[in-house]
């Protein structure tokens, strides 16, 4: 990294080294923990954040979200809400606060859409 004049490959490596040394568990962060952040940051109704989390917890009782990026398949729920609810935001600016692609939120928004029958008009 810039500041440690270390690779980001070795700060990982070593920063697992730690974890698994001192048999440290770290939590990992679920779709539904960014919905409040980035719902925030894109100025977006607690509405549309809890219809997010609804269309996220839906999702994942179909198993739609195992081995998905969590930063994607919130950024995906909170753009088929603001949809759905009249509330929209454009994929770019929650991929820019999401830190995704807007191909990512696409991909996501069209997967979890098919299986819960989810018609966007987008």
């Amino acid at each position: 990294t810039k500041f440690a004049k270390v690779s980001r490959k070795e700060l990982a490596r070593n920063y697992r080294f730690i974890i698994e040394s001192l048999n440290l568990k770290v939590p990992l962060m679920e779709a539904s923990d960014y919905i409040s952040r980035f719902g925030q940051e894109l100025e977006l109704s607690t509405h549309i954040q809890k219809a997010a989390r609804d269309i996220l917890t839906q999702a994942q009782q179909k198993e739609l979200t195992t081995g998905k990026d969590p930063k994607g398949l919130a950024a995906a729920a909170l753009y088929m809400a603001g949809v759905l609810e009249g509330e929209r935001r454009t994929q770019r600016d929650i991929s820019r606060v999401a830190h995704v692609t807007e191909v990512t939120i696409r991909n996501r928004y069209k997967e979890i859409g098919k299986v819960l029958n989810l018609r966007l008009d987008v």
